[in-house]
């Protein structure tokens, strides 16, 4: 008797023993990157300066090492920008003309831009990126203003992350949607929208940072407080999980849009390339990605979803 229960404790021992470093063989590192805007509390600054040793990265809960932090505010990073805007959304969105026309011929010379329209659950584009933003401006129209007419916002974005327009490498890929956010294939406000969880990996893993202003659409879905509530709250998710920003001036349509663009301009200025290393256990190639920074001075700004890859540049199957 002695002996047997010797033979099964030494089994469960060896079982034991063998469990770190089985789960340590499965565990393996991966890599990933994200764009940070990091932005200084002091509104007379116009950029911040901030070191890596400030940062704590953590990618699906466990810490993160840095391997490569570098300031983009330079106007030699390449940067691709998209103005997606709506086609339902109303036409009183022309009085916005002035304001639209001028952020767009005023980018920096190092932005490369084109305009694109929801339609019918794409992203039709106006033209190719182009650093001629003067003519980029022109192809400027007012929408369908049809109730509806995008399908789904949040299907159009999907479409231009799968088919942005550009292989360009090393470029910063922006957006910023005009749109009311409301899901028309999805009516009830619901925090796991599956359409929003798509578009939201679809843009991770094209790597775009998404900016929304709130512009009411053209139908009867915007006159009700609630669809208005879902619409601004879906928007934040996508723009949260991607590092971008959410504009809104409660529920109605704000008198300009200069201080939006002013803001977008601002933290365009303040960006930080992060380059990562964590684990990844090949479940998923989206991460959680949480950054904290210690400096006082600043309020960084991270995504909270990274598309994490294998050593190789290959997404875990």
């Amino acid at each position: 008797m002695r002996k047997t229960l010797s033979v099964v404790t030494g089994v469960v021992a060896g079982l034991l023993a063998a469990a770190p470093l089985a789960l340590a063989q499965h565990e393996i590192e991966g890599t990933g990157q994200a764009i940070v805007t990091v932005l200084p509390k002091n509104n007379k600054q116009q950029t911040a300066q901030v070191s890596e040793q400030t940062l704590k990265v953590q990618v699906d809960g466990k810490n993160a090492k840095i391997s490569n932090w570098v300031p983009l505010g330079s106007q030699q990073t390449g940067v691709e920008l998209v103005l997606l805007i709506d086609g339902g959304a109303r036409a009183t969105l022309g009085r916005e003309w002035d304001d639209i026309t001028h952020f767009v011929q005023n980018l920096p010379p190092n932005v490369k831009v084109t305009l694109a329209y929801m339609e019918n659950g794409g992203a039709e584009l106006t033209g190719p990126l182009t650093a001629d933003h003067a003519k980029a401006a022109q192809e400027l129209h007012l929408p369908m203003a049809v109730p509806g007419y995008s399908a789904s916002p949040y299907f159009c974005l999907s479409s231009l992350a799968r088919h942005w327009p550009s292989n360009a490498p090393n470029v910063r890929r922006e957006v910023i949607m005009i749109t009311d956010g409301v899901d028309y294939y999805e009516l009830h406000y619901d925090p796991e929208d599956p359409y929003v969880h798509a578009a939201m990996l679809d843009s991770v893993r094209a790597g775009l940072l998404v900016y929304s202003i709130y512009w009411k659409s053209n139908g009867p879905l915007d006159r009700t407080w609630y669809e208005t509530d879902a619409g601004q709250n879906l928007l934040m998710e996508i723009t949260q999980d991607t590092g971008g920003y959410s504009y809104w001036i409660g529920m109605g349509n704000p008198v300009t849009l200069a201080p939006y663009f002013d803001d977008f301009d601002r933290r365009l200025k303040n960006q930080y390339e992060l380059d990562i290393a964590g684990p990844l256990h090949g479940k998923s190639e989206v991460e959680t990605l949480k950054v904290k920074c210690s400096d006082s001075k600043v309020k960084a700004t991270a995504p909270q979803r990274v598309s994490v890859v294998l050593p190789g540049g290959n997404a875990p199957a």
